[in-house]
């Protein structure tokens, strides 16, 4: 009998059936950020970062070129076990000869073809997508949709009117809806004077590149943030702006696991919106102090947030994508792990006795939820988890591979 056989029959003595656990599993999609690979520079000219965003550190090897990143893609993708989206910032554009001639509000699907052609190579479920509001000359005073300046204005309303048509015909060649993730830099380093103004330039902005899009193919959604660097007193697109902004627009809310207080957690909003929206996202980061992006990883957050997808039964509902980019490591390595985790704690809700637990927590049993709780915490999941690998082909034991292909790259690059 196999290690999984055994497994199996225990976790079986609590009424949790494996087998229907790596089925679930297999059919949720986690949508895999592009920016990891080259810390965020993206293709259109950009050679640093700004808008409160900040990648740390020099690992070397950083893709250099479009060909670069998606070799490192492949690569890193080939290690990552289950269903996959690939999740493409406007900043990576394919420009070709129209470098330097036209500007991101004129941005069209041909720009963006090549990522749709990776992601139907790489056998994905999908592509995402999101207009990039920051590393811009025309971010004028660090300001965008927000911005006083109505040419300024103007300019970042084409982007997003544009990134949504191009997310159109990403959704129709993939056959699956692409989400487009509307998230601004936009505030002030000091307490400002005026806090409404830019909120309603905002809502503005927000309402002229809505009025007119594809609903069958592509799924808007809004990210709140609440500071960013050089930003830290003000910031336009707070939570309560965006949670009202998507109730009154029908779009959906999207929950960065670091754009929010210390104190707050994200596994506790995704039910409160779940009981108000049919959809809701969320970018999986780890943040450390502050919304530091740091890779994701098996923590207890992560795992409290896969038990509200699984035990509400919200895999079609919450759409899962990790948001992080981490320069003082191998970027590979970062990914890989990041995505691995994410799925190791979609298995560790789907390994728990979830019925059982809402039963308990109906009866007031809080002290058999304790004890069950504790109890699952050193189940042999691992055994569950190195099974749904090899039915892919995959081990647990990737990281020589990983610096395999660092070794090589580095010499190259």
């Amino acid at each position: 009998m196999t290690r999984y056989e055994e497994t199996k029959k225990i976790y079986a003595k609590y009424g949790v059936d494996t087998e229907k656990a790596l089925e679930r599993l297999l059919k949720i999609p986690v949508s895999v950020h592009c920016w990891q690979g080259d810390d965020v520079i993206g293709f259109d000219g950009s050679d640093s970062l700004d808008g409160g965003i900040q990648t740390t550190g020099n690992y070397p090897g950083r893709a250099r070129t479009p060909e670069e990143l998606f070799s490192d893609i492949e690569k890193a993708f080939s290690l990552m076990p289950g269903k996959k989206r690939i999740n493409v910032h406007a900043s990576y554009a394919f420009l070709g000869e129209d470098k330097g001639k036209i500007d991101r509000d004129a941005y069209e699907y041909k720009n963006f073809e090549p990522w749709v052609n990776l992601a139907k190579k790489l056998g994905l479920d999908g592509v995402d997508f999101n207009p990039t509001f920051f590393a811009h000359p025309k971010m004028k005073d660090g300001l965008s949709l927000s911005s006083p300046d109505e040419e300024t204005r103007a300019f970042w309303v084409r982007h997003g009117k544009a990134c949504l048509k191009i997310a159109a015909e990403m959704g129709k060649a993939m056959g699956s809806p692409c989400l487009v993730n509307i998230w601004i830099p936009d505030g002030y380093k000091d307490i400002p004077a005026d806090r409404l103004s830019p909120r309603l330039r905002l809502k503005k902005s927000l309402d002229e590149m809505l009025e007119d899009y594809d609903k069958e193919w592509v799924i808007p959604a809004v990210e709140s943030k609440v500071f960013g660097i050089g930003i830290e007193s003000y910031t336009v697109g707070n939570n309560e702006f965006y949670q009202n902004y998507a109730a009154k627009a029908g779009i959906c809310c999207l929950l960065d696991t670091g754009h929010y207080h210390p104190t707050e957690v994200v596994s506790d909003k995704i039910p409160s919106l779940l009981a108000f929206y049919d959809k809701v996202a969320l970018h999986v980061s780890r943040p450390v102090r502050w919304d530091s992006d740091h890779v994701v990883i098996l923590d207890d957050e992560l795992k409290e947030i896969a038990k509200e997808i699984v035990r509400n039964n919200a895999e079609d509902k919450v759409i899962i994508g990790l948001d992080y980019f981490d320069a003082s490591i191998n970027r590979l390595s970062a990914w890989v792990t990041g995505v691995r985790s994410m799925q190791k704690a979609l298995l560790f809700a789907l390994l728990m006795p979830s019925e059982e637990l809402k039963k308990l927590q109906n009866e007031n049993n809080f002290t058999k939820i304790m004890y069950v709780n504790e109890k699952f915490k050193t189940m042999p999941m691992g055994d569950v988890w190195e099974e749904y690998l090899a039915r892919q082909g995959m081990q647990d034991d990737w990281f020589e591979e990983v610096e395999k292909f660092d070794s090589q790259i580095r010499k190259e690059r």
